[in-house]
């Protein structure tokens, strides 16, 4: 059976296996900084840190190219730590493990990490090369780029040189991306008041699990099931039918991710009159979820529970609130046809011990539509006692349609693969928005070979495309033209 260290580009591989070895969930980058900068030092490649924490190398232009413009080749070094509920895997120690199925490179039980491992392992590729003509080059590597694009963010003017940035952080070969969603995230906290367990009732657990989940920009539009969304739902005709007290609740782990799955604890009455409205309401859902989440399931089964209930009264409006909290797309772009103009995630949600919190990240193209719609998530959260905050707010990467690197990407593309390229926004939230506000004036692009399911345990790379966009960029960084 075939391994990554069979696939060609053996070059990008390599560097992609190397990342793999290297434990870098986000906010945990300390084993892939130091590989990097020692990857540099080993290589021959001049190779920093900035005063955060993001990676820079500087490789000089071959002979003869040393007029063209400077290029940035940009990247993340973390990965969104995701894994099946059987997986032991811890994302702090543990090196990813991969296997190759047919023309795809998928991990056991977790995610890949191909997001955006393998965009850093072609740079690493490009800075490594003799044989790659190219004028002066910067590979800037940041960090948790997942959880909030801190190390773009933090940035300083004058740290980059380049007149071009490339970024590599896409996901379907070719398509070149032009442009990117802002984002915000809502940060939800609250209290209720606690019941101590009360005689004759009996402790359950209500599970939704094998949700399909995904990017929460990427795959929103696929309209797949989020497990809080589910979860809120049976709880919310449980409580409204049954003799029946909610415990806790929780669901979902990463602000960018679509919850897979979510947990929620109750004292129940009569088991079986809950388990017949569980069954009646799981009906209806799967119903409606047949096509994007065919492995869904929902388990109603004993518990051990000895914690104290929300109130009746605060539990059905917790629960009311996560029912109302807008989420999925919001309205379709009117300029970009297929592409989701405005979208929320309603990514995690805690009910336990006395505390709440629900986490949503926003995304849109156009700043005042992200503005109205926290004004509703905020409507939906607040009524129930839920003091909500907006943070890490950012603009979008508006399209520049007279783009010198546009033109280049187009005319290489066609010339090697026959065909124009697909020129596209991603409703995703692509670091050039940010590195483009700190650095004006720069040329920006974004491409990458194809992955499916980031974000999730079903995250694979399609390796005939990585051949393609390895060539791409090689072709690309040799027409770039001169200051």
């Amino acid at each position: 059976m075939a391994s990554i260290k069979d696939l060609t580009p053996a070059i990008v591989w390599n560097n992609f296996y190397q990342l793999t070895r290297q434990p870098r969930p986000s906010k945990h980058e300390e084993r892939v900084r130091a590989f990097l900068l020692e990857w540099g030092k080993t290589h021959g490649v001049d190779t920093r840190t900035d005063a955060t924490g993001n990676v820079i190398m500087r490789i000089p232009a071959t002979p003869g190219y040393e007029k063209r413009k400077g290029v940035i080749l940009q990247g993340h070094m973390d990965m969104v730590p995701q894994k099946n509920p059987d997986s032991a895997h811890n994302f702090e120690t543990d090196p990813i493990e991969t296997w190759v199925d047919g023309e795809w490179l998928r991990a056991k039980g977790t995610t890949l990490g191909a997001d955006n491992g393998l965009g850093v392992a072609m740079a690493m590729a490009v800075a490594e090369s003799k044989d790659i003509p190219h004028g002066p080059l910067e590979v800037l590597v940041t960090y948790d780029e997942e959880t909030g694009m801190t190390g773009a963010n933090a940035l300083k003017p004058g740290s980059l040189k380049g007149e071009i940035l490339i970024n590599l952080d896409s996901e379907t070969e070719g398509e070149l991306y032009v442009g990117c969603a802002g984002g915000l995230d809502t940060e939800g906290s609250g209290r209720y008041t606690r019941v101590p367990r009360p005689g004759g009732y009996h402790a359950y657990a209500l599970e939704v699990k094998g949700c399909q989940g995904g990017h929460s920009g990427m795959d929103i539009i696929l309209c797949r099931a989020n497990a809080n969304r589910i979860a809120a739902r049976l709880a919310d005709a449980i409580l409204a039918k049954a003799d029946a007290h909610l415990v806790s609740f929780a669901g979902g782990n990463m602000r960018n991710a679509i919850p897979r799955d979510a947990r929620l604890t109750l004292y129940v009455k009569n088991p079986e009159q809950v388990a017949r409205i569980v069954r009646k309401e799981g009906r209806a859902i799967f119903d409606e979820y047949r096509q994007t989440d065919p492995g869904m399931k929902i388990l109603f089964v004993p518990a051990k529970e000895r914690r104290a209930y929300v109130r009746d009264e605060e539990a059905r409006r917790l629960v009311g609130a996560v029912l109302a909290c807008p989420d999925g797309v919001e309205r379709m772009s009117q300029t970009m046809p297929g592409t989701v103009e405005t979208s929320n995630n309603l990514a995690i949600v805690r009910i336990a011990d006395g505390k709440v919190s629900v986490v949503t990240l926003m995304r849109s193209f156009i700043d005042s539509a992200k503005k109205a719609l926290s004004r509703r998530v905020a409507s939906a959260l607040e009524p129930a006692g839920i003091k909500v905050r907006f943070t890490g707010g950012y603009s979008g990467w508006a399209p520049d349609e007279g783009s010198e690197i546009l033109r280049v990407m187009k005319a290489s593309y066609k010339k090697l693969y026959g065909k124009e390229p697909a020129v596209m926004a991603i409703h995703a939230g692509l670091e050039c928005g940010i590195i483009g506000g700190i650095f004006p004036g720069l040329d920006m692009i974004s491409f990458g070979p194809t992955l499916l399911s980031p974000h999730s345990p079903d995250e694979r790379a399609h390796i005939p495309s990585v051949q393609k966009a390895w060539d791409f960029l090689k072709a690309v960084l040799e027409a770039v033209p001169e200051r």
